[in-house]
């Protein structure tokens, strides 16, 4: 068994050390998220946002997390939703991810480009893949709420072969990129 070190290096901060919101978002701008749509139905009608914080936490049971900020319109809605739909975007989907992330805009305005699932959820036409979910859990977390969502129903417009690179939209650095052939690294 190895005991750990008495004493703290020099270059380790001290816990409880505050840590400026600008230095943590300098810490995170090197740090890509992929890019995902949330999508809600609530009672002044459907809500979008666009998120970065999605990620994959279980494959049996399907579940999933992502946080929403306290100040997007969107949120309430999404909060206080029992089932969202989380849209897998990738360079195709980019209009979506911008309309998504742009204050004040109409995300519905075209009903040409979404329905409404027979479940009552928005669901955007043509995106790389949508899961419908059912949200087990949410947690307020700062000036955000984490919310763990469970995978009711997939479906998926391009897939991807195991190794095959894609077009997946990434946010790095206060920028969308993406990602292909071109950036691989093996």
């Amino acid at each position: 068994m190895t005991s750990l070190p008495q004493g703290r290096p020099e270059s380790t901060p001290a816990i409880g050390t505050t840590v400026t919101a600008d230095d943590f978002k300098r810490a995170f701008r090197g740090h890509p998220g992929g890019i995902a749509v949330i999508t809600a139905y609530g009672e002044h009608g459907p809500v979008a946002l666009t998120a970065s914080s999605v990620s994959s936490v279980s494959a049996d049971p399907p579940l999933l997390i992502f946080s929403v900020s306290s100040l997007s319109s969107a949120t309430p809605t999404i909060v206080a939703a029992s089932t969202i739909v989380v849209h897998l975007l990738d360079a195709e989907d980019i209009s979506l991810a911008r309309a998504g992330a742009t204050s004040g805009l109409d995300r519905f305005a075209d009903m040409s480009t979404w329905t409404r699932l027979s479940t009552g959820e928005p669901v955007y036409h043509g995106v790389r893949a949508w899961l419908r979910c059912a949200v087990v859990s949410r947690m307020d977390a700062g000036g955000s709420t984490v919310i763990a969502a469970q995978a009711l129903q997939v479906n998926v417009e391009r897939d991807l072969e195991p190794g095959e690179p894609g077009a997946a939209l990434v946010y790095h650095n206060r920028t969308w990129h993406r990602l292909g052939e071109h950036s691989r690294l093996d």
